[in-house]
């Protein structure tokens, strides 16, 4: 065949476009240096040099099975899919099988240190950034892990997970520079998150999950499975009984056992979970010991009084509060506004002014918890007062879209004090639903349609009636139907993540520096999106503009301005009545279990800090 010289030309000259493509690229991840790890605001704890966490013993045996009870059950290995239920030890981020790229501090936070990933650089515009595979990082099968194990991941688990399609929305491309070296570009600059969040990407050993399964047939990672996966992380599955129990065995020859971020923790030769339906039982398995040697207590009523058991009163059992400052949960009932119901502003509103916390926290929980009136509890994210400064200026942009009253009212959630506070509160509800075309009649709140007003509340657990019952029976004074439907843990992550509920409790954590993860709980994109954290089913493009602006934020202090202007425009939409919160984490436990002191107050106790004295245990063991 006869050349074509315009075709050799041509092919020519893209050849030559390719590659100067790809000398920029490398001489692009050459611009910066090599760092051990990342900060989003401040500088670094620990220094490349550092050997352990402050906190850790590095010299703590390894040693003993540590026992939990859990509620409910699981019928999954895998956790990166929405269907099934994974079980303990396995998390969207990985948990304790699967390292991720970078560990994110336990003491420090939005800071993170390197562990499959030793070291990583960015662009100064944040444009792009190179991750470079630790020399020692292996799966347990004995092969590296590669370059191509990180890309594979990545495409996976944006494919087939809602938090990980938003949460690295802005990657544009992956590839690898060699064997070790992975380059990530943005389709945007600025967002100064996005090479710090690639390190929460769990990796995964492609060659496992591409391979065929004991079953004879190919593996999918986009379905659940209950073939024990290959991992890479301190702990492999080893026993189980599917649903009911579930036990991690200790990595012997583990690779980053002597990181800086692993030396002194993971300290249990094994982890073995057991499964219970119903909370009672977990609380007598705790007193028992043997099944269950931690209890994180979240009931005020038992922390007071229930911890008179022999076993406490013998000095077997400790209990100690340790305080945290990485934030407060926030937990709430969510409404969902996908409902015509909910869709009125005034009547959520109006929902919020009946619940009566104070003769709650009198009456059930002994004074010891706080009101939570913040998104972002805890911390300078949370918005107070009226908004001023900076603030006030990025509200102002949106003005027009926002309720008058944000603007010269502080928002606050009604205090039930004085005898009339309740039936004030129940005039201002009223008023609100007629405004909203409700009409109270006959002791009945009647809908625009003449129908009485109804809400079901979703709960999986029988504790959740002392919770909701005396705020129904508020609702009931005015007129709504309102009762409480208890099923079963499967049923009830089912429902939720199909958005099948009328008004549900859920916790949720916020990070201290605020990105790419509010997306998935504030968005429109997120709203209908199966298994998303957006639990309201929010759609306002006031959030939506703020959530992006809060991702690309040029500093610190603009970050937490655009956060405060966010907290605000979600609390006055009224979309949840918040609940409360525990200043202090309350942890018992059995004496076998050594923690180191002062354990960080930003995660309030790290477990994986924990060794067992034998010789404890063994004397606990005999006396049962």
């Amino acid at each position: 065949m006869t050349s074509n010289p315009v075709c050799q030309q041509r092919l020519g000259a893209i050849a030559i476009v390719w590659a100067l493509a790809l000398f920029t690229s490398w001489a692009n991840a050459g611009e910066a240096d090599w760092r051990h790890g990342d900060a989003l605001f401040g500088e670094l704890r620990y220094g490349p040099d550092f050997s352990h966490y402050e906190h850790v013993n590095p010299d703590a045996p390894k040693a003993g099975t540590y026992h939990q009870a859990v509620h409910g059950g699981y019928d999954s290995f895998n956790p990166f899919v929405v269907r099934g239920r994974p079980a303990a030890g396995l998390t969207s981020f990985g948990g304790i099988l699967y390292d991720n790229l970078l560990e994110q501090s336990v003491d420090q936070p939005s800071a993170s240190y390197g562990l499959v990933a030793d070291a990583f650089r960015a662009a100064d515009d944040h444009s792009w950034a190179v991750y470079r595979i630790h020399p020692k990082a292996r799966w347990h099968d004995g092969e590296p892990i590669t370059a191509e194990d990180v890309i594979w991941s990545m495409e996976v688990l944006r494919a087939n997970y809602p938090l990980w399609k938003d949460y690295y929305k802005n990657i544009e491309t992956v590839s690898a520079l060699s064997e070790r070296e992975i380059e990530f570009r943005f389709d945007q600059a600025g967002n100064r998150e996005l090479p710090h969040i690639i390190g929460d990407l769990p990796v995964l050993p492609k060659h496992w999950w591409t391979g065929i399964g004991a079953d004879g047939n190919p593996r999918d990672i986009s379905k659940p499975t209950t073939e024990p996966p290959l991992g890479s992380g301190p702990y492999r599955i080893g026993e189980f009984d599917l649903g009911k129990s579930i036990t991690w065995d200790r990595v012997e020859d583990y690779w980053g056992a002597d990181l800086p971020v692993r030396k002194g923790r993971f300290n249990f030769d094994h982890l073995k979970y057991t499964y219970f339906l119903d909370q009672t039982a977990i609380w007598e398995a705790f007193k028992k010991g043997g099944i269950s040697d931690l209890r994180v207590e979240n009931r005020s009523q038992r922390w007071a009084q229930g911890y008179d058991f022999p076993a406490y009163e013998r000095g077997d059992v400790v209990r100690k509060a340790f305080p945290g400052e990485g934030g407060e949960p926030f937990q709430g009932y969510y409404f969902n506004i996908r409902l015509e119901k909910f869709a009125d502003r005034r009547v959520r509103q109006a929902l919020g002014l009946l619940f009566d916390f104070e003769s709650m926290n009198k009456t059930l929980f002994f004074g010891a918890y706080r009101r939570t009136d913040s998104f972002f509890e805890g911390g300078e994210l949370q918005s107070s007062g009226v908004p001023q400064g900076r603030e006030l200026e990025i509200l102002e942009e949106y003005r027009d879209q926002l309720p008058p009253e944000l603007f010269t009212q502080p928002f606050e959630l009604p205090v039930f004090e004085k005898p009339g506070d309740f039936r004030s509160a129940q005039r201002t509800a009223i008023r609100l639903f007629r405004e909203a075309g409700f009409n109270f009649a006959g002791g009945k709140m009647l809908g625009p349609d003449g129908e009485q007003f109804s809400i079901e509340f979703l709960g999986d657990s029988p504790v959740d009636e002392r919770i909701a019952i005396p705020y129904i029976e508020n609702l009931r004074k005015l007129g709504i139907e309102a009762n409480l439907r208890v099923v079963d843990t499967a049923q009830y992550g089912n429902r939720v993540d199909e958005h099948d509920f009328e008004v549900t409790s859920v916790l949720t954590l916020q990070s201290q520096s605020p990105g790419n993860e509010q997306r998935e709980y504030w968005s429109s994109s997120a709203a209908d999106t199966h298994g998303s954290r957006n639990y309201a089913g929010i759609k306002d493009p006031v959030v939506d503009e703020l959530v992006e602006r809060i991702i690309v934020a040029p500093n610190r202090q603009e970050q937490v301005h655009l956060v405060h202007a966010l907290d605000r425009v979600l609390k006055w939409g009224f979309y949840v009545v918040p609940h409360w919160h525990n200043p202090d984490d309350w942890i018992a436990y059995w004496r076998q279990l050594q923690i180191p002191e002062p354990q960080p107050t930003l995660v309030g106790v790290d477990l994986f800090s924990f060794w067992i004295d034998e010789a404890v245990e063994r004397e606990l063991e005999a006396g049962r």
